[in-house]
């Protein structure tokens, strides 16, 4: 520093980086091919991307030699030669995804498409120490790759959903709710030297929201909120077609929304009353169960909560008293957060909510859309994923993908 120059406070950017600009050119192109199932030709991609055509030349070569995208027949404009369309190429690339819950984990291998290759699932032990866990979750990813007989060097990397709090920063998981024993864990270090393979993390609920923007009921939506029920509850949320994460990644707990209580007057935490463990309370008071498990056990409240949900569609009024107006607070809550954003599509999905759906939908649906404050400027969408219970771990998987084909703007910013 200059004798005398005063150093000037930081201003939290600094400026492009050339190398890292090719990146951001090749994701933007990959972006658009990915977008448009049918294919773009290199004319198509310039208009596009506003890049010059031998820049979208030259990236596209690239990304031909890599067998990342391919040729995928002609498209006649009606006059001059026709042109040559390009697709994503399947097995281009793969990535692993693995959803850390506290009942189940769940891992998926998917294809460049978003499409589901291999699966496998067990038990979240809560006996397990996080080292051994993590271990055993390094095992399974490792022989997913290898049962699926693809070339290991086309693994782009290893995602991970958790349950919040998560530090980016490090990595790592701060003691999330039902996971006892995980105490600042750094879980992307550890998986990642278990597996050898870049990897990264996120929230379970912004990683599911990726998953419908891939692959799900939101690919062609800008503006969406993906409710996750599973032992919580959160919002995975996009805005004009950017994940919201917030200053630290946390963003999307939704579980401390006010919602009316059911003893008495007054208020209540929403997860506190419709959480699975919640309702399960509720049911011993209401008289359906003589007593129910602790939090501690997540096991167990997932298998009473199936209970619960047995019972009121065979007919038990006391459970389904409980439930109705689970989804009545929830779709309550849903609708504050549908006129906040002013969003057109809402979807549900999570652990649990295969055993709801049908009962809770139709509610929830009504609730939101009848107290949209747009209703008369355009429809909400309310529906389920189209991706069953494995929307965590495909999340997951397209946090890597998402990475590759995505123009994120942090791609041209460089450490002060």
């Amino acid at each position: 520093m200059e004798k005398g120059r005063q150093s000037e406070p930081h201003s939290g950017r600094s400026g492009t980086n050339l190398p890292q600009l090719a990146d951001l050119n090749e994701a933007v192109v990959l972006g658009w091919i990915r977008r448009t199932p049918g294919g773009l030709s290199r004319v198509e991609l310039t208009r596009a991307t506003d890049l010059s055509p031998q820049a979208v030349s030259n990236i596209c070569q690239r990304l031909l030699d890599e067998g990342v995208i391919m040729e995928a027949g002609k498209a006649s404009s009606g006059f001059g030669k026709p042109r040559t369309l390009l697709t994503l190429d399947p097995t281009g690339c793969y990535a692993v995804g693995v959803h850390l819950d506290p009942t189940v984990v769940t891992m998926v291998l998917l294809d460049f498409l978003g499409v589901v290759c291999a699966h496998t699932s067990f038990l979240t032990a809560a006996a397990d120490a996080p080292d051994e866990l993590l271990a055993k979750i390094g095992e399974r990813v490792n022989g997913l790759i290898d049962g699926a007989g693809i070339d290991r060097d086309r693994v782009l990397g290893v995602g991970i959903a958790s349950p919040g709090p998560i530090d980016q920063d490090t990595g790592s998981v701060l003691d999330p709710p039902l996971l006892t024993e995980w105490h600042h864990v750094a879980v992307r270090d550890q998986l990642g030297a278990a597996t050898g393979l870049p990897t990264l993390l996120d929230k379970d609920v912004i990683a599911a929201a990726i998953a419908e923007r891939w692959a799900g009921e939101a690919a062609q939506s800008r503006n969406f909120a993906f409710i996750y029920l599973g032992a919580g509850i959160g919002a995975g949320v996009v805005v004009e077609d950017v994940v919201v994460r917030g200053v630290s990644g946390n963003a999307g707990d939704i579980g401390m929304f006010e919602v009316s209580a059911s003893d008495g007057p007054g208020t209540r935490d929403l997860g506190e009353m419709t959480n699975p463990d919640s309702l399960l309370r509720q049911a011993v008071r209401a008289g359906v169960f003589p007593n129910a498990p602790g939090p501690e056990d997540p096991l167990a409240v997932d298998e009473g909560f199936t209970e619960l949900c047995r019972r009121a569609d065979a007919g038990d009024g006391r459970a389904s008293a409980i439930l109705d107006q689970a989804a009545a607070r929830i779709g309550g809550a849903v609708s504050r957060i549908a006129n906040l954003l002013d969003v057109d599509t809402i979807i549900f999905g999570g652990t649990t909510w295969s055993r709801v759906a049908d009962r809770y939908l139709g509610t929830m649906t009504h609730i939101i859309q009848a107290t949209s404050i747009t209703r008369d400027i355009h429809p909400i969408r309310v529906v389920g994923t189209a991706l069953g219970e494995d929307v965590g771990a495909i999340g997951a998987a397209c946090l890597v993908l998402d990475n590759k084909t995505s123009a994120h703007p942090r791609r041209m910013l460089q450490s002060f």
